[in-house]
């Protein structure tokens, strides 16, 4: 089973295959509210608490069918991910990690399409809430709940990384670099803190 991913605008397309091994989670941590917000799409990105949905998967379950030149990246900081986007309209793709090595696609909510309308009959429930002394109002969580999930993930990449399943993945050359450079983030503005 495939599902849609398109950045707004449409120019950008692609599938992702095996929807029921994701793993989706709300994150907010700061990093992704700035990422938003230098996006320009806070409003429709983050919900009322500052939270990111994103549906964490492997990233050889990532395939561009359209615009691919149109991906661009990211990196808030020097050691942290890459933060993936369209060129064309910001939309927010995905995070990955700065290393190929590791199996790693946190998918945006906003590039996601699905038959049936919603992200739950698509990709399963909100697992975990993550980082939610960075959110931006109360946020209720199961400390229980996100270790099932973090363990959850941790099978997914761990049994990713044991396969070889590194090395099928869109967002890095056969050589380990990413296909678009990462881009410093522009200057902050207000409401922008990273």
């Amino acid at each position: 089973m495939e599902l849609a991913l398109q950045c707004r605008c449409g120019a950008l397309r692609g599938l992702v295959s095996h929807p029921a091994q994701a793993t989706r989670a709300v994150c907010y941590c700061r990093h992704c509210q700035a990422y938003a917000r230098l996006l320009g799409d806070a409003a429709s990105v983050l919900d009322a608490q500052g939270g990111t949905t994103i549906v964490a998967t492997l990233p050889g379950h990532v395939r561009f069918t359209q615009g691919a030149d149109r991906l661009a990246c990211m990196s808030l900081t020097h050691k942290g991910p890459l933060r993936w986007f369209s060129s064309c309209c910001r939309t927010p793709i995905a995070n990955t990690a700065r290393e190929m090595k590791l199996p790693y696609a946190g998918l945006v909510h906003t590039c996601l399409r699905d038959a049936g309308g919603t992200l739950p009959a698509a990709y399963g429930p909100v697992r975990a809430q993550l980082n939610t002394g960075s959110a931006t109002g109360p946020v209720a969580h199961s400390p229980w709940r996100n270790l099932l999930a973090m363990g959850r993930l941790m099978r997914i990449i761990g049994g990713g990384r044991l396969r070889g399943a590194w090395r099928a993945t869109p967002f890095f050359t056969a050589e380990g670099e990413p296909v678009a450079p990462p881009q410093a983030p522009p200057a902050s503005g207000p409401g922008i803190t990273v």
